[in-house]
């Protein structure tokens, strides 16, 4: 897993949120997949905060982590 800041190749990314994410504008994270990569931003810092990048494999984990 990385945080790196990686702004100019995070800009040609196509985000989208989550389906959690309400229309009032609250808590919501962006997530865009590459090659083998997932990264995720918060929605609220789009563009301009820090990216996690993280693994397609660990990502899918997670996943079914959280929808367990």
């Amino acid at each position: 897993m990385s945080t790196d800041q990686h702004t100019a190749q995070a800009a040609e990314l196509d985000w989208f949120k989550s389906s959690y994410s309400g229309t009032s504008g609250g808590d919501c994270v962006e997530v865009a997949v590459d090659l083998d990569v997932v990264y995720v931003q918060d929605s609220k810092a789009a563009g301009g905060g820090p990216v996690l990048r993280v693994g397609r494999g660990e990502w899918a984990a997670f996943v079914a982590l959280t929808t367990e």
